[in-house]
């Protein structure tokens, strides 16, 4: 059985993931020994970085969106993931946001799970500053959310029928979006996959998932790399007084894309 990571990476006006998937590729190499694909509309550009493979794929933009540590609403090029199960070389894949810091070997439990198919159930702010109570759920009835960030999948039924909804749920997306009352014109990987997970479950609400909350730092604090596999985050707490932190060999979920950024046009 072949396992890689697959990662989406197409460019906006502010923002190279390509370079960002590539930074992603070497620390998913060095922590858990597999191979990467990249899937972009950019070849070229592409070709300059180190993937095993390289995917061309169109760009589907699921709308627009604000980034606050930009102050900048930018096109969201992330509508294809949907198409993941029908475009990974892999017979067990990981799929990772570009955005996704791997500092440790953490995935491979993951990879070694009997499932096949697991993403985050919950996630939670490093700093403690933020509850992610509105993240963690979506719409009016407070569903639960599952996060698309990490996902990992193998070839199987159980899988195919995942992604299958999901491209319905991308296709009728004003109908799902009425139904769950969340009231969102953008499309959203999470609200899609939480979506599909509900109801493949047989709207249970069951069904397994990556036995740990997801690490996220949203876009307000600042993080910076002081060593290999480690950052530093300032941030501020009530009366604006400074704090920080150090995390080492944790993998986190960097949502602010500024910052990330400058570590890798640094390192």
């Amino acid at each position: 059985m072949t396992t890689g990571a697959l990662i989406f990476a197409f460019n906006n006006e502010q923002t190279d993931y390509i370079r960002m998937a590539a930074w992603c590729a070497r620390n998913i190499k060095r922590h858990l020994k597999i191979p990467v694909a990249l899937i972009t509309n950019d070849k070229p550009t592409a070709k300059k970085y180190r993937f095993d493979q390289i995917i061309v794929a169109d760009a589907e933009s699921g709308g627009t969106r604000h980034f606050e540590d930009y102050d900048q609403t930018v096109t969201w090029h992330n509508a294809g993931r949907t198409d993941a199960y029908a475009l990974t070389p892999w017979d067990q894949t990981l799929v990772l946001d570009a955005d996704y810091v791997v500092a440790s070997g953490q995935l491979k439990t993951v990879l070694t799970a009997k499932q096949d198919f697991l993403a985050h159930g919950s996630a939670y702010d490093i700093v403690a500053q933020d509850d992610f109570m509105g993240l963690n759920h979506y719409g009016n009835y407070r569903m639960p959310m599952s996060w698309a960030t990490v996902m990992m999948f193998r070839r199987s039924r159980h899988a195919e029928l995942i992604f299958d909804c999901m491209q319905m749920i991308k296709a009728n997306w004003k109908h799902y979006t009425d139904l769950y009352q969340a009231r969102t014109a953008t499309y959203r990987n999470d609200y899609a996959l939480s979506i599909a997970l509900n109801i493949v479950s047989g709207q249970t609400g069951q069904h397994p998932a990556i036995p740990w909350s997801l690490a996220s730092l949203t876009p307000q604090h600042t993080v910076t790399r002081i060593a290999l596999d480690q950052y530093r985050v300032d941030y501020t707490v009530r009366e604006q007084r400074p704090r920080w932190i150090t995390l080492k060999n944790q993998d986190f979920h960097a949502m602010g894309k500024k910052h990330l950024e400058k570590i890798i046009e640094t390192n």
